[in-house]
This record gives structure tokens, C-alpha cells and sequence, in this order.
């Protein structure tokens, strides 16, 4: 059986683009014809655009070429009959009257130094402004095109505003998607806004004059200068007095007497209680908006007295969101009554309950023989760890410390007193107790959106030491905690501590190099971080009161949690 050679086909010339025609070519000559094959493709054809002078002028922007559909594709069809002439009247009567609108440069050079002129002689006879339209025909055709530009763009907005259904979209879930939206964080760095920080505020802080550049964005100021100018401040004007509930919070915060991030918030919420109950709604003002503006004052107090933590934003989130939904047939002192059995309610469920919840769930991880390391100092740990031992279970702890607090000192001590048997031991020596335990357990100032733990400074080395010996990290965190921010580091957002706490070491004496030293030394910089960020690699479970989950799903709590929270 003999094999027939394939017939050689020439190869089939597609010309896109524009075509001109020169002396002696036919237009009709370069397309391919039919008979070729059903598949060869016609050539695309633009030709010029004639104006009525008879000139040929290229257009200044060519259209887009549509895309063919597949259809198309396999069975292209082609008019044979199509006359390959120029564009049709229509398109050439509009192509003509924008040539005739446009204007050379000259004349809009001209016509704007008129416009001067006549601005200028107007200003100087006191009369009105002239428009753009009494100068000459220009000003009136830019002011026509500039009316229906705004005209459009209106239009355009409009219709962004009008949901696929018609019906326009509603203002107040714009207003929901701003309250979700993390205000933003004091940046120091910026003068301006620093120097409208110090003008609202009551304490008179000294900046650092030697400070870190990595941290410029961060409040460093001398300490110790704050308490001084605050009890002189508070007799001199009586305008600026805070409640004394408020005042006396805002001391503990500065002197240090009051640490811990549940007790710290239990405290305020407390001292906003005792306000909202001695308020009273002063003559021609509105009781919310006068009480929201009377807790955002004592807000901003406290957090120059020191920065919120996390936990208590949220808790102030809740607070004036509680103010904002309430009903406006409440009389004043049923608003109050709600008011205060709203900040009941939240430290019940929210802290207290949430702790027990907490213990229950983590008391379940722990086995006889196991040793539980823990950091520092956290109450919900120190709730974990006596309720195991309240059960019978034999297992030892192991608290790791580090300067310049030394909190785990105390949490040593309270277990102790209770008859477990404990370890001691300092953060440097981190990689060699590792070996022996089997659990760590850790607290949390917060969980972040993306599962990164914010909390003492120090936690992330242990639970990445942790995760080396393949040894579980249970983070105990309420989910009150939980914040909608994505941080990846603890340069963005942090606290700065007292540099000199770090010049004294507990136990050394003959360690006194530090000692006497200057902040304005420009050769020496002591830096005191407050708290670190653990990224999620590095735990395996973040234990709540609404039960023990991974990581991962803390969107999906934070997203139920903000249910909880109208308006």
C-alpha cells in the first residue's frame, strides 16, 4: 500500500494594524481568499479615517480588537462581500467635531492668562469673582465639560452606592465596617501629632533625649517625672480633674503597684463603674454623647499614666459600644442601672468565668509523672497548675524566670505555700531544663488574628526552645483578648519598660558596671521591651473558655466574639 505525500500548502500572511495603501496596491488584492481553505484567516484591515479636506489622518487611540469566542475560532466566517471602505458617516461627523473643539496650546495659554487678568482687576475693585465662563468661549466650553465630569463621576458613585438588587446600600453597615477597623496607634515619631498628644494631655512627660532609633515610633520618655507634674496638674485646674476612682487606677498603673492583664482590666472596669454610678448629665447635654466624651477623657488619662493593654481596648470597645446602643426612652438613671450591670456581666463571663472554663479544659492535659514548665507569672497558669494538684495528680513545675521583674519569684512562692514541688530557674538555662519536661503551659496579653501570641518579653524564646524538643506550648488566653491585628514582629507595637531596671542585678553585687549611668551618654543605649511576639508555628493549642483550639481558628472566634458586640 503506497503512502500519499502530504500536498505542501503555502503559508497563509495575516496582516493586522493599519494598512496604507501606496501608488498602484489594491486593497482587494491583499486579502486571502476563500477558496484556500475554510480555516485560513482573513486578514484585519484598518484603514484610514478621511476627513472632509481629503487628508488621511491615523485615529489618535485604536479601539481594543474583541476577543473571538471559541465558536468563532473553529469556524471562522468571513464576508467576502464586506466593502473595505473607511468608517461611516456618523463616526466621522463625531471625529470632526472633536477635532474642530480642540484647542492648540497657545490658545489655552491665552485664554488662562485672561482668566488672571480678570481675577486679578475683580480682587482689585472689590467685586465678585469672575467665572471661567465671563472670560471667553473656552472658560464656557471647560466649564460645560467640567459639569458633566462631576455630573458623571456623581453617577458613578451613585451607582457604586446601589447594591445588584437596586435597592441602595445601607449607611450604617459603612459605619459597621469602620468600627471593625483598628483605630490607629499613636505614632511618636510624628511631631504634630505628638505635640496635639501633649496639649489633651493632664501628665507632663519628659522625652528621652537618647533614644532608640528602631523604637522612634514608640513613647520613650524619662521616668520617675510623671508623678510630680501629675499631683501638681490635678490641684491647679479643676476642668481636668478625673474621678478619683479614675486617679487613683491611674497611680497604681504608674507607680507599678498594679500589673497583670486581668487585673489591670478588672480594675478599670471597675473605676468606670464607680464613675458612671456619681454621673450625672450636666444642663443642655445629651447623656450619651456627654458620657462617652467623659470616658474617653478618662481613657486617654489612663493610657498616658500607662499604654492599654489589648484586653483593655476591647474591654473599652465594649463599654462604649454599650453607651452608644442604649435605648433612648431609658430614663437617666435606668441607663446607668444598665450600664453597670453591663460591666458586671463582662467581668462575670468574660474574666472570671472564662478562667474557670479555662482550668477546666487545661487541668485535662496534665498527667501523673508529667513536668509543666511555665514563664514568669500568669494567674490562669497558677490556677491550672493548683487545681491539678487540688485533684491528686503527681507532676513537679518548672518556673523559668528572667529580669528585670523577676514575677516568676512570686508565682515560686504562692506554689510552694501550697506543697508543690517546684524548680527554679532563670531563662539562660532554657535549652538544658527542656530535656526533662513534657508540658508547657504560658499566658497571653493577647492572641492576634493570625494566631501570633503577644505576651511577656521572653515567651517566644521559650515556646521556640520548646518546639525544638518537640514539646506541646498550651497558650491559656481569654477570648476577650483576642485582637483583630496582624502583627508579625514586637518592633511595630510594643511597650518600652524603665531602662534603669536593668542596671541592678538581683544577686550581684559586684555587678555594678551599669550603675550611675547617664541617658544623654550618646555611646550607650538601654533598651527595656515589655512584650515579644510567638508566631503560630510554635503552638499547639491555644486553650479558651470556649474550648481548646489550634491556632488557626482564632478568626473564626474573633468573627463569632464580634457577634456579641451590636452596633
Amino acid at each position: 500500500m503506497e503512502r500519499r505525500g502530504r500536498a505542501v500548502i503555502d503559508p497563509k500572511v495575516r496582516q493586522v494594524g493599519f494598512v496604507t495603501p501606496g501608488e498602484g496596491t489594491d486593497l482587494i488584492n491583499l486579502a486571502i481568499p476563500l477558496e484556500q481553505g475554510a480555516n485560513s484567516p482573513s486578514p484585519v484591515l484598518i484603514p484610514p479615517v478621511r476627513i472632509n479636506d481629503g487628508a488621511s489622518v491615523a485615529p489618535a487611540k485604536a479601539a481594543p480588537m474583541p476577543v473571538p469566542s471559541p465558536t468563532s475560532r473553529r469556524h471562522p466566517t468571513v464576508d467576502v462581500n464586506l466593502p473595505l471602505v473607511g468608517l461611516d458617516e456618523k463616526a466621522k461627523e463625531g471625529k470632526t467635531k472633536s477635532l474642530k473643539e480642540r484647542t492648540s496650546k497657545a490658545e489655552r495659554r491665552a485664554a488662562q492668562e485672561a482668566q488672571r487678568a480678570a481675577k486679578k482687576a475683580a480682587e482689585e475693585s472689590g467685586g465678585s469673582k469672575p467665572t471661567k465662563g465671563d472670560v471667553g468661549g473656552t472658560g464656557a466650553s471647560q466649564k460645560d465639560s467640567k459639569a458633566s465630569k462631576g455630573t458623571h463621576q456623581k453617577t458613578n458613585s451613585a451607582e457604586r452606592r446601589t447594591s445588584s438588587s437596586g435597592k441602595p446600600a445601607d449607611k450604617g453597615q459603612e459605619k459597621e465596617k469602620k468600627k471593625d477597623v483598628p483605630a490607629p496607634r499613636m505614632q511618636f515619631d510624628d511631631a504634630e501629632r505628638v505635640a496635639k498628644a501633649k496639649k489633651r494631655s493632664l501628665v507632663e512627660q519628659t522625652e528621652t533625649k537618647n533614644r532608640v532609633e528602631l523604637f522612634r515610633h514608640l513613647p520613650q520618655f524619662v521616668h520617675g517625672t510623671q508623678l510630680p507634674s501629675l499631683e501638681s496638674k490635678f490641684f491647679q485646674d479643676e476642668s481636668m480633674h478625673p474621678h478619683p476612682a479614675i486617679y487613683k487606677v491611674g497611680l497604681q498603673y504608674l507607680t507599678g503597684d498594679l500589673v497583670g492583664g486581668n487585673a489591670r482590666c478588672v480594675a478599670m472596669l471597675m473605676a468606670f463603674r464607680e464613675m458612671i454610678q456619681d454621673y450625672s448629665t450636666p444642663p443642655e447635654k445629651i447623656f450619651v454623647r456627654d458620657l462617652t466624651q467623659k470616658i474617653n477623657s478618662h481613657v486617654s488619662f489612663l493610657n498616658t499614666c500607662r499604654p492599654l493593654a489589648i484586653s483593655m481596648g476591647n474591654a473599652i470597645k465594649f463599654l462604649k459600644t454599650r453607651v452608644v446602643n442604649l435605648a433612648e426612652e431609658l430614663s437617666e438613671a435606668e441607663a446607668k442601672a444598665s450600664l453597670i450591670a453591663e460591666i458586671d456581666r463582662f467581668i462575670q463571663e468574660k474574666i472570671l468565668y472564662a478562667d474557670k472554663e479555662i482550668v477546666k479544659h487545661a487541668v485535662q492535659k496534665i498527667r501523673d509523672g508529667d513536668v509543666c514548665l511555665t514563664y514568669g507569672s500568669s494567674c490562669v497558669v497558677e490556677m491550672i497548675l493548683l487545681k491539678a494538684h487540688e485533684m491528686g495528680k503527681k507532676f513537679r513545675v518548672v518556673v523559668v524566670d528572667s529580669r528585670p521583674k523577676l514575677e516568676g519569684k512570686r508565682l515560686l512562692k504562692r506554689l510552694l505555700s501550697e506543697g508543690l514541688d517546684c524548680t527554679y530557674t532563670y531563662i539562660n538555662a532554657m535549652s538544658y531544663i527542656m530535656q526533662e519536661v513534657t508540658r508547657v503551659f504560658l499566658g497571653a496579653a493577647s492572641v492576634l488574628a493570625n494566631g501570633t501570641v503577644y505576651s511577656r518579653v521572653g515567651t517566644a524564646s521559650v515556646a521556640m526552645v520548646a518546639h525544638a524538643f518537640s514539646v506541646p506550648v498550651m497558650i491559656c488566653c481569654e477570648t476577650y483578648k483576642f485582637h483583630e491585628r496582624v502583627q508579625l514582629d514586637s518592633i511595630t507595637a510594643n511597650e518600652l519598660g524603665n531602662p534603669d531596671a536593668l542596671v541592678k542585678v538581683w544577686g550581684r553585687r559586684d555587678l555594678t558596671d551599669l550603675e550611675g549611668w547617664s541617658p544623654e551618654d550618646k555611646h550607650l543605649q538601654l533598651l527595656n521591651l515589655t512584650y515579644d511576639a510567638t508566631p503560630s508555628d510554635y503552638v499547639a493549642m491555644v486553650i479558651t473558655e470556649l474550648g481548646m483550639v489550634p491556632p488557626s481558628s482564632v478568626p473564626v472566634i474573633l468573627r463569632e466574639y464580634r457577634r456579641e458586640l451590636p452596633g
